[in-house]
């Protein structure tokens, strides 16, 4: 093609100088004419029969021997006359990981030899050690020969400039029991610039796995600052035994990324694989006699009530939280705590709580249960002691927390007892016996007209005395309920501890029989929703492990609505009455 354009330049450049009406010059440039033109002929079916011999695809590697970890570039040349196409990359698959892969199409000429040619870069990482083939690959009925490999293991951290990017993976521990924390951090350091980092997830079969922490840092290695990227993974194998930690492929670009670049030639795909790394996993040991096996770097448990425990009385409920935490423990992990079992004293225990809290030192679990206590009478009580046994990891012996014994006294009046009500038995004591006096006629009816008048005097008043009861009973109603929600609505400014309170008070008033019961028993007798909401507000205020104040504006929205549910079902409930025929009775009998 290019020839062609050369030859209409040749051509046009004899035209323009030729003397214009010079006969003689004409005729005397007619054989010189023909001779270029015979000379440009005999090239071109050169240059055709040249391109023909030289029809052929190569395939070439920059290095035969490598490490696991490491990539090579092949390079695949197509010469030959046939446009379009490509060979079939995906064989390379077998044995390699296809990182990246560039096209380019060359035309030049060299001493007069012209030559085009279309060339595929690809870099590859190999999958598998040993001994490896590029396979022959096929290009419009050329063939490329297979080139050898050899996969040696991944070596040692490079020294100096060996390599500019490399894996690290370190373990806090070289062997463990089973369900112990074992946290394993996977380093990448870089010298130049990383960007569009893809990494592996760490999986490993009979093992959790949570990852717990990232960062970045920077570490001199041998007097070159080292770009650090840090990942902390936890993990807890379920079974004893050698635990394989497979290697990790962290796959990145290289280079500064152009935005105005659209293919960024300047940048490079690299692959990165760490080392696999194995750890003996050791069973429970024999000596351990504890319940619940608790591997942990430390375990304890705190206890705090909702009030004053000096201030128990009959009657009011008062809520004992208790945090198991341990260091190096899911809270899956962590067993519940016995329950009381004391006479006197009513428990109602809440849902616990269970916590994961990442961090650099791997997991820390956390279980918290919640159990609100009623005394029914008063005294001296003292709750048992609570030990937790557990295997201390950092010093390799079994240990003990406890949580010692707690005396309290209960003041107040018991709760009266319902006693039957028994018939008197008939005296033995003789009555005397008197006589019979028969009254007159006139008597008679003088006894029954004044009885009459002592009948009707005695219901008159009876009548009157009753109706001024109803219109104060009335009035004692009405006023008590409005005052609970106007003291309701103000315990909201307060302090937590005060709204709870509030909340028992008012349901006391407006519901009688939820006399003596804690919130979360008030709720599902009420079947009230709204309740449940602002019961979970005020347990986040008072017993969250990381309490925060409590939202205002949103529990007296939620407080508000809870005044009007009650009164729509106190309105509802009285409805029902009358619509079933209950009127109420004009004199109670």
């Amino acid at each position: 093609m290019v020839t062609t354009v050369e030859s209409r330049k040749t051509i046009s450049f004899a035209s323009r100088y030729q003397p214009i009406g010079d006969i003689n010059t004409r005729s005397f440039l007619s054989p010189v004419r023909r001779f270029v033109r015979q000379c440009l002929v005999l090239f071109m079916l050169l240059m055709a029969c040249s391109t023909a011999n030289a029809q052929e695809l190569t395939s070439t590697v920059d290095r035969n021997e490598l490490a696991i970890n490491e990539t090579f570039t092949l390079t695949l040349r197509y010469s030959g006359s046939q446009r379009g196409g490509q060979p079939d990359f995906d064989l390379l698959e077998q044995d390699f990981e296809v990182l990246s892969r560039q096209q380019s199409n060359q035309y030049r000429v060299i001493n007069g030899h012209a030559e085009s040619f279309v060339e595929w870069t690809v870099i590859l990482a190999p999958l598998k050690e040993g001994r490896l083939f590029v396979p022959s690959l096929h290009l419009h009925g050329q063939i490329s020969d297979a080139i050898p490999i050899t996969v040696n293991k991944a070596g040692q951290a490079p020294t100096g400039d060996s390599r500019k990017a490399f894996l690290e993976i370190e373990l806090d521990k070289e062997k463990l029991h089973v369900q112990e924390q074992l946290l394993v951090k996977v380093r990448l350091y870089t010298t130049v610039g990383l960007h569009d980092i893809a990494t592996d997830p760490l999986q490993i079969a009979g093992a959790h796995i949570e990852k717990v922490n990232e960062q970045r840092f920077e570490r001199r290695i041998d007097g070159v600052g080292h770009a650090v990227y840090e990942l902390t993974y936890a993990v807890f194998p379920e079974s004893s035994g050698e635990l394989q930690i497979p290697a990790l492929n962290y796959v990145a670009v290289t280079g500064r990324r152009d935005p105005f670049s659209l293919f960024n030639r300047n940048a490079q795909r690299i692959r990165l694989r760490s080392e696999p790394k194995t750890v003996q996993v050791e069973p429970k040991p024999d000596s351990y006699s504890g319940s619940n096996w608790l591997p942990a770097a430390s375990l304890g448990l705190v206890q705090s009530w909702s009030k004053d425990p000096d201030e128990f009385k009959v009657g009011e409920p008062i809520t004992r939280i208790i945090t198991l935490r341990a260091e190096g423990l899911r809270a899956a992990q962590l067993p519940p705590l016995p329950k009381l079992n004391i006479e006197g004293l009513k428990t109602y225990p809440d849902q616990p709580q269970q916590e994961d809290q990442p961090g650099m030192n791997g997991i820390t679990g956390s279980r918290i249960e919640t159990t609100a206590i009623v005394a029914t009478k008063p005294g001296s009580y003292q709750l048992p002691p609570m030990t937790i046994t557990w295997w201390d990891t950092k010093t390799g012996r079994q240990r003990a927390t406890q949580l010692p014994a707690f005396r309290f006294n209960v003041t107040g009046a018991a709760a009266a007892k319902p006693t039957a009500s028994g018939t008197p038995g008939a005296s033995d004591t003789p009555t005397p016996s008197t006589s019979k006096v028969e009254p007159g006629f006139w008597q008679k009816i003088a006894i029954a007209a004044i009885a009459l008048h002592l009948v009707w005097a005695l219901l008159f008043f009876r009548r009157y005395q009753k109706a001024k009861v109803r219109t104060r009973s009335r009035e004692s109603k009405v006023k008590p309920a409005k005052l609970a929600d106007i003291e309701l609505e103000k315990a909201v400014s307060s302090e937590p501890e005060v709204l709870h309170n509030a909340l028992i008070q008012w349901a006391n008033i407006h519901w009688p029989h939820t006399r003596g019961q804690t919130l979360y028993q008030i709720e599902e007798s009420l079947e009230l929703p709204v309740l449940g909401k602002i019961r979970e507000s005020l347990n986040k205020a008072m017993f969250g492990v990381n309490p925060r104040p409590m939202n205002q504006a949103h529990v007296h929205a939620l407080v508000q609505e809870l005044i009007r549910s009650s009164r729509e079902i106190q309105g509802t409930s009285s409805k029902k009455r009358l619509k079933n025929g209950q009127l109420p009775k004009l004199f109670d009998t």
